[in-house]
């Protein structure tokens, strides 16, 4: 199972990022995959999820009506769309599945937020 993710960068408070996370290894299309972030001294905490199929989403309350995420399950990718993002935004941001109670993370990608 291999999780890789693009996209990071600097961007103004107000601005737009698309993170990408490229799987392969395992049969996409059958499992739910998630978006997380962390900071230094943080917990890294789940800032969305899709399921399989890609019919249906949850966000964390801090993201919600900012971020989506969405899936390409012919590419085998899962992307995280970020608007209007904020300072409180920047974090590593990790792409996650769990496949037969294992937990696989990509090696993560970095959001900063600043003027």
């Amino acid at each position: 199972v291999q999780l890789v993710e693009s996209g990071g960068g600097l961007v103004q408070p107000g601005g737009s990022l698309r993170l990408s996370c490229a799987a392969s290894g395992f049969t996409f299309s059958t499992y739910r995959m998630s978006w997380y972030r962390q900071t230094p001294g943080k917990e890294r905490e789940l800032v969305a999820r899709i399921t399989s199929s890609g019919d249906s989403t949850f966000y964390a309350d801090s993201v919600k009506e900012r971020f989506t995420i969405s899936r390409d399950n012919v590419a085998n990718t899962v992307y995280l769309q970020m608007n209007s993002l904020k300072p409180e935004d920047t974090a590593v941001y990790y792409c996650n599945t769990q496949i037969s109670n294992r937990i696989y993370w990509g090696q993560g990608t970095q959001v900063t937020v600043s003027s």
